[in-house]
């Protein structure tokens, strides 16, 4: 299969076209070249698209990688042919970097203040990984190497608040703790509006009007059916609540109901 053919396959849209082309080049100079080579920060819905192309290519060699592990935000990482599949090299040599910030004593930055102020500096989300806030006052954000001289020229602090930063090595990343909420409940039949439905307390025709709308997605790929099936494992998203994991199916109740446990992320 040709490269064309690869992204008429697998690209659902224009923007995923080239994001899913870019990802093909990136390949393509790891293999033909035997460069290490790799893709900008991805978002999980571009993880998933990259995830299918990888599939439809033959599983080659990769890696998705955000510094440390269970990140969001990752890149697809090709190694050469003389690297082993691990993750990428840390230090100078590696494409990631991890910045801290600390600020004043009673300052609390949300993530939004530290992404607007990110964002300010003119700096696009593909360059950016996770932002961690692992105690009051204090800020990790993964990024490209090749964004580090304007983080540390430039960034100053955020919100209302001045900062000092450094750059630290990857394995000091602390990742903020997933605070879940744990729903045990049983589902007529283990479909995407039924699951919606009782993982975010919503009635099932409003569940079924978000799927139609687009707003919801299984494992970070939109889905427009009410009846498509969900198995243990399933990542449910759906824009405006939040992320729900179906951790467990329990088998049937007593009245033929599917028993279900299901984590939300709050």
């Amino acid at each position: 299969m040709n490269k064309k053919e690869l992204l008429d396959r697998c690209a659902r849209d224009g923007e995923e076209r080239v994001l899913l082309a870019r990802a093909l080049d990136r390949l393509e100079l790891s293999q033909n070249r035997g460069v290490p080579a790799h893709t900008p920060f991805l978002s999980p819905g571009e993880q998933a698209a990259v995830r299918d192309l990888m599939n439809s290519c033959g599983k080659p060699r990769h890696l998705f990688w955000g510094g440390y592990p269970e990140s969001e935000r990752n890149i697809c990482f090709f190694p050469a042919d003389w690297q082993e599949l691990d993750a990428p090299p840390g230090g100078l040599d590696g494409p990631l970097a991890a910045l801290e910030a600390k600020f004043p004593a009673g300052a609390a930055p949300t993530h939004r203040d530290i992404l607007g102020s990110l964002m300010g500096l003119g700096l696009t989300r593909e360059v950016l990984g996770d932002i961690l806030l692992p105690q009051p006052g204090l800020c990790q954000v993964a990024a490209l190497r090749e964004a580090v001289p304007i983080l540390l020229s430039q960034w100053e602090g955020a919100g209302r608040w001045k900062a000092r930063f450094t750059e630290i090595p990857l394995e000091r990343l602390v990742p903020t703790p997933v605070q879940v909420k744990t729903i045990r409940d049983t589902v007529a039949a283990p479909r995407l509006d039924a699951v919606l439905a009782a993982g975010f307390s919503l009635s099932r025709s409003k569940a079924a009007a978000l799927i139609a709308s687009g707003k919801a997605a299984i494992n970070h790929r939109e889905c427009l059916k009410g009846d498509r099936q969900v198995a243990e494992g399933d990542v449910i998203t759906c824009r405006g609540l939040g992320k729900c994991v179906v951790k467990e199916v329990s088998g049937l109740s007593k009245k033929g109901r599917t028993i279900m446990i299901i984590e939300r992320y709050i």
